[in-house]
C-alpha cells in the first residue's frame, strides 16, 4: 500500500499532469535516503511505457539546444507528446543546473504536448545514470512518447547517455582537413546516427562545406567499422540546419529506421541489456551513498583530511582508513 502522497504521484502521472510528472522527476533526483525509499515505491508502481529513447550530443557550439527545438516542435506538430530531459554540468557549489535549457528552448517550452527538465548531474556518472533513467521512466509513464536526452558533449557522460537510449545521435559542425581529427573515433564508434548542423541552404558556402564534412565523417566511419556485414546497421551520415528546420525531419526518418533496424527483439534485448548495466549503475551509486552517510566514516573524515593534507598519509592508505572505519560499522 502506498502512503498518500505517492498514490498521489501516480495518479497525477497516469493522468498525465505536468505538475505531478515535474515533482515525480524532482523526486527521483533526490540523494536523500527518505526521497529514495519513497521514488521506489513510485517506480515500483509505474504503468510501463514504450517511448523513442534518443539521445542527443555535439561538440561544444554545434547547436544542441536549437536543433532539439526544431525538431521538437515537429514532432508535437505530428501528434507526439516530447519529454527533453537535459543532463547539464552541475555547479560546484550548489549543485544546481547551470545550463538554463529554458531559456533557450523557449518555443517549445511553451508548447503543451513537451515538457523540458534540466537536470543536474550532480558530479557523477552513477547520478547521471540512476537519475536520467528513472526521470525516463517518468515521463513514459506520464504519456510521453518520445524522451530526447541532451549531453553537455564532453567527457564520459555521452557514454553513460549512450548506455540508456534506443538511438545516439551526434550533432557536429562542418570542418575539414585536419580539424576533423578533433572528433574522438570513441563518439563515431558510440553514433547510431550523425548529423552536420547549420547546413543552411540559405548560406551556400556552408552547406557545401557541410556536405563536404558529411562525405569526410561517412569515410571515417568506414575506417572506424570496417567493411560492414550483411545486416549490420550502417551509421548514416546527413547534414541538417536546426536554425532553418532543413534537413531536420530527415534526421528524424534515420532515427526512425534504426529503431526499425533493431526490430522488436533487438530493442528488447538492448534495453534488457541497459536494465543489467543500470542495476550495477544502482549498485555503485547507494554504495557511494551510504559511505558519504556512514557515521564511521564521518568520525574519521577530518583526521584523514588534515593527515593526507600534510603529507603523513599517502592517498592509498587514507582510502584503506576509510573503508576500513566503514566495514566495522557494517560489521
Amino acid at each position: 500500500m502506498l502512503e498518500e502522497r505517492t498514490q498521489a504521484l501516480l495518479d497525477g502521472i497516469r493522468a498525465g499532469r505536468r505538475a505531478q510528472v515535474s515533482q515525480a522527476i524532482t523526486l527521483v533526483e533526490s540523494t536523500s535516503p527518505r526521497h529514495r525509499e519513497q521514488a521506489r515505491a513510485l517506480l515500483a508502481e509505474l504503468p510501463k511505457g514504450d517511448a523513442v529513447r534518443v539521445g542527443i550530443s555535439g561538440v561544444p557550439g554545434v547547436g544542441k539546444s536549437t536543433f532539439i527545438e526544431s525538431l521538437g516542435t515537429r514532432l508535437t506538430a505530428a501528434g507526439h507528446k516530447v519529454g527533453v530531459l537535459a543532463v547539464d554540468p552541475s555547479s560546484v557549489r550548489t549543485g544546481g543546473s547551470v545550463l538554463g535549457d529554458k531559456t533557450r528552448m523557449a518555443g517549445l517550452s511553451a508548447d503543451p504536448k513537451a515538457f523540458i527538465r534540466p537536470s543536474p548531474s550532480a558530479g557523477t556518472l552513477g547520478g547521471v545514470a540512476r537519475a536520467t533513467t528513472q526521470a525516463m521512466a517518468v515521463l513514459e509513464a506520464g504519456g510521453f512518447d518520445v524522451v530526447l536526452v541532451e549531453t553537455v558533449g564532453v567527457g564520459q557522460s555521452e557514454v553513460t547517455v549512450a548506455g540508456m537510449v534506443d538511438t545516439f545521435l551526434f550533432l557536429t559542425l562542418a570542418r575539414t582537413g585536419d580539424q576533423l581529427q578533433g572528433i574522438k573515433k570513441g563518439i563515431l564508434e558510440l553514433a547510431d546516427v550523425i548529423a552536420v548542423n547549420k547546413a543552411d541552404p540559405a548560406d551556400p558556402s556552408r552547406l557545401q562545406e557541410a556536405r563536404a564534412t558529411a562525405r569526410e565523417l561517412a569515410g571515417a566511419l568506414r575506417l572506424v567499422h570496417g567493411h560492414p556485414k550483411e545486416g549490420d546497421w550502417v551509421t548514416p551520415v546527413v547534414t541538417a540546419s536546426g536554425l532553418s528546420g532543413d534537413g531536420v525531419d530527415g534526421v528524424w526518418e534515420q532515427v526512425l529506421a534504426h529503431r526499425t533496424h533493431l526490430g522488436d527483439a533487438g530493442l528488447a534485448r538492448k534495453r534488457a541489456e541497459q536494465q543489467l548495466e543500470f542495476t550495477w549503475a544502482l549498485v555503485r551509486d547507494e554504495l557511494e551513498q551510504r559511505l558519504r552517510h556512514s557515521p564511521g566514516v564521518r568520525a574519521v573524515r577530518e583526521e584523514v583530511r588534515a593527515a593526507v593534507l600534510s603529507g603523513e598519509l599517502t592517498a592509498p592508505l587514507a582510502a584503506d582508513r576509510i573503508l576500513d572505519a566503514f566495514d566495522d560499522v557494517q560489521r
